[in-house]
């Protein structure tokens, strides 16, 4: 059973940073793609970033809003995937959930949001 589980969120001031994580049980995430996906209130979700496997190259992509300033990378060692945010914005305030559709590659790319798990999510808030 494949269980994700996110952390690292919280509250924000504008311009600053955090650093959410992905962590999982009954799966090793370095065999498969794992994307960000985040939902603001009374907005559909919205893709945030993929990483696909390290059987692909662990190659990465990024919804237009996150480049230059959000940062997906893998810690094998932790089976865990990481999301650096920096100069955060109001506008970034949402529940960012992690997800898998156990693929190797990232289909669909930045925008692809139809992902078999998720995990529970975690709320980010950005306000001064």
């Amino acid at each position: 059973q494949v269980q994700l589980v996110e952390s690292g969120g919280g509250l924000v001031q504008p311009g600053g940073s955090l650093r959410l994580s992905c962590e999982a049980s009954g799966v090793n995430l370095a065999d498969y793609s794992i994307g960000w996906v985040r939902q603001a209130p009374g907005k559909e979700r919205e893709g945030v970033s993929c990483i696909a496997s390290e059987i692909e190259g662990s190659r990465k992509n990024y919804g237009d809003f996150a480049k230059g300033r959000f940062t997906i990378s893998r810690d094998n060692a932790k089976n865990a995937v990481h999301l650096q945010m920096t100069d955060l914005k109001p506008e970034d305030t949402a529940v960012y959930y992690c997800a898998t559709d156990l693929s190797r590659w990232c289909i669909g790319g930045p925008t692809y949001v139809v992902y078999d798990y998720f995990g529970q999510g975690i709320q980010v808030t950005v306000s001064s």
